[in-house]
């Protein structure tokens, strides 16, 4: 289990000294998850015994502890998050619009542009 705990740390550390090195606009623990992705790739290592899958049942099973700071946060910054209610559920919906007008936009496309796809037919819709 600590050999897991340690991969872990490890790729977040290294993610986080190659933000540091490169400036690069993401935060050092994305990289570090991405480093991990390509580690678990390239060793292609599994089963119940792998300590790296350990650790990670272990978390996912106290996941809702993760959630914890973050509602503390909340807490804590309610004034703040009262006062400007208005621009954070415009910022909400205005992004969730834009995201499902991005995802039917690339829907339309791909359904358009690529052979066999959508051929079919609507539901409902004759096909001649």
């Amino acid at each position: 289990m600590i050999t897991g705990l340690l991969w872990l740390l490890g790729c977040q550390l290294a993610g986080t000294a190659i933000v540091d090195v490169t400036g690069i606009p993401l935060p050092g623990p994305v990289v570090g998850m991405l480093l991990l992705f390509i580690v678990l790739v390239v060793r292609r290592r599994g089963g119940e015994d792998d300590p790296i899958i350990q650790v990670g049942d272990y978390f996912l099973s106290h996941l809702q502890l993760f959630f914890i700071p973050a509602g503390v946060g909340v807490v804590v910054y309610f004034a703040i998050i009262r006062d400007a209610a208005l621009p954070i559920v415009v910022a909400l919906l205005g992004s969730w619009l834009l995201g499902l007008a991005t995802v039917g936009w690339v829907l339309t496309l791909a359904l358009r542009h690529l052979p066999g796809v959508g051929s079919e037919g609507a539901p409902g819709e004759e096909i001649e």
